[in-house]
């Protein structure tokens, strides 16, 4: 793990993800794989204190800094599992969609919007497409937001409860577990990209996550 963790360090570090030195790095590192598993920005704040001094806002600013290492290569893939969920933007639903390659099991795209229709399901494969070489398979459940835009794409459907659909079930699993810690509702002041950055340095924490553990 240790060896891990110094790899993590150098590549923070090369990336210059962090724009502020006042902390080590690896202090930063731990404050934000706390959060991601559980703990508020105040209380990982806390906890960082014992090490050095460290803020709530320190602790945001770290966790936000993370998205700027997702990154998805374009790459022929054989089939995508489709599906979206709930979250709330202050008092107002919201759907966050999501794309997961059914081989790889990797999160290709995320995609915020206020409705869940055929023109949101367009604009989200849309931009699952720039990450494709090819016209994937789509796997997704019955939803009637889905055909109108699947076949304006020319794309193919195939209809799963189970199977490789559960691609995207295992990242929305843990993915719901996290934001249940603050009732799936982003705080004040958040704004579209601000939830996709949050979401983007979670799948990037959760990778970090899987190697060191």
């Amino acid at each position: 793990m240790g060896c891990l963790l110094n790899e993590i360090v150098k590549i923070c570090e090369h990336k210059k993800i962090f724009k502020r030195n006042k902390r080590n790095v690896e202090t930063k590192i731990l404050g934000v794989l706390l959060y991601h598993r559980g703990l508020s920005y105040r209380d990982t704040g806390k906890i960082l204190g014992v090490i050095e001094p460290s803020s709530y806002e320190a602790v945001h600013y770290w966790y936000k800094q993370f998205r700027e290492l997702f990154v998805v290569g374009q790459n022929k893939r054989r089939a995508i599992a489709l599906d979206e969920t709930k979250i709330k933007l202050e008092e107002k639903q919201v759907y966050l969609w999501t794309a997961v390659d059914a081989d790889t099991k990797e999160v290709i795209a995320v995609y915020l919007s206020r409705t869940r229709c055929g023109l949101d399901t367009y604009s989200f494969l849309k931009k699952v497409l720039c990450f494709c070489t090819n016209k994937p398979l789509v796997i997704g459940d019955k939803a009637t937001w889905y055909p109108w835009a699947i076949n304006r794409l020319g794309l193919k459907f195939k209809h799963e409860t189970f199977g490789e659909r559960n691609a995207v079930e295992q990242w929305y699993s843990p993915f719901k577990h996290r934001v249940k810690r603050f009732w799936k509702r982003f705080p004040f002041h958040s704004t579209k990209n601000s939830i996709l950055g949050w979401c983007f340095s979670y799948l990037v924490l959760s990778k970090i996550w899987r190697f060191l553990f």
